[in-house]
């Protein structure tokens, strides 16, 4: 099998991690590219001595941490979310998100977080630590849910108040979900693709995004869909089945972006 062939299934995953991590589908996708673009020019440089999953992600960290990574390029444009990222990030170590994200929403052990950052094993629990509860304290908001299952809308509900947010309504329907963010506009936004009446969350989403910004993280059980890099798609993305470190992990990612959660 080739490479190529091995690294593809890892892709769509990759994506998800870089969005998250630079809180943009356009920075993200880009960080991607450029590991690509990376491993063909240099393919005896790859990391032949681990799963080539890791092998990936350790290349992806390799741009990430390059200073010969030009983020201000023509095909990214700057974004106000840039600046809002940088004030917290004068507050927090920028690898503490990054073990965060790996260990809770890319579900890789902190022996392997650890070789993808370079720092010692026993480092990790405590960066992840660090890291949520710098977030958690700078961040609070007002969540609309989007989800038709019970069980899994109280789930979520559960780990949104949990950490310390309010929810605003829990809608089962695209219609049900625009009347709520109507009547309540929420500061964040957690929607399943497949609601209860055949209807799609995206598209309630877009109604909601009509009429005003709000940060979305959508939940799915085939998150390769909403992964491919070839058309506008989430910046934030759970599946499912999820783990409640998960949903914690892309609450906070999704508000330490959101400029409205600023702290003074």
């Amino acid at each position: 099998m080739s490479l190529g062939q091995q690294l593809a299934p890892h892709l769509p995953f990759l994506r998800r991690y870089g969005r998250a991590l630079t809180g943009s589908q356009a920075q993200g996708d880009r960080y991607v590219r450029a590991t690509l673009e990376a491993i063909v020019a240099a393919p005896e440089e790859f990391p032949r001595d681990v799963d080539p999953r890791l092998g990936l992600y350790r290349t992806f960290q390799a741009i990430w941490n390059s200073a010969n990574f030009d983020e201000t390029a023509d095909e990214m444009p700057a974004e106000d979310q840039e600046a809002v990222a940088r004030a917290r990030l004068s507050r927090m170590t920028p690898l503490s998100r990054q073990a965060l994200l790996l260990t809770a929403m890319e579900g890789f052990t902190p022996e392997d977080a650890a070789y993808l950052i370079e720092v010692e094993p026993a480092e990790v629990d405590a960066l992840v630590a660090e890291a949520l509860a710098e977030i958690e304290k700078q961040t609070r908001a007002r969540v609309l849910i989007i989800e038709d299952e019970p069980i899994i809308a109280m789930d979520i509900e559960s780990i949104v108040r949990d950490l310390g947010h309010e929810v605003t309504g829990v809608a089962v329907t695209r219609d049900e979900a625009v009347a709520l963010a109507m009547e309540d506009r929420p500061g964040l936004v957690l929607a399943d693709i497949q609601l209860a009446d055949d209807s799609s969350g995206i598209d309630a989403v877009k109604d909601i995004l009509a009429e005003f910004n709000v940060p979305v993280i959508f939940i799915t059980a085939f998150p390769e869909r909403l992964l491919t890099g070839e058309r506008p798609e989430p910046t934030f993305l759970i599946t499912k089945p999820f783990q409640r470190s998960t949903v914690k992990a892309a609450i906070s990612q999704a508000l330490f972006f959101d400029e409205s959660t600023v702290p003074a």
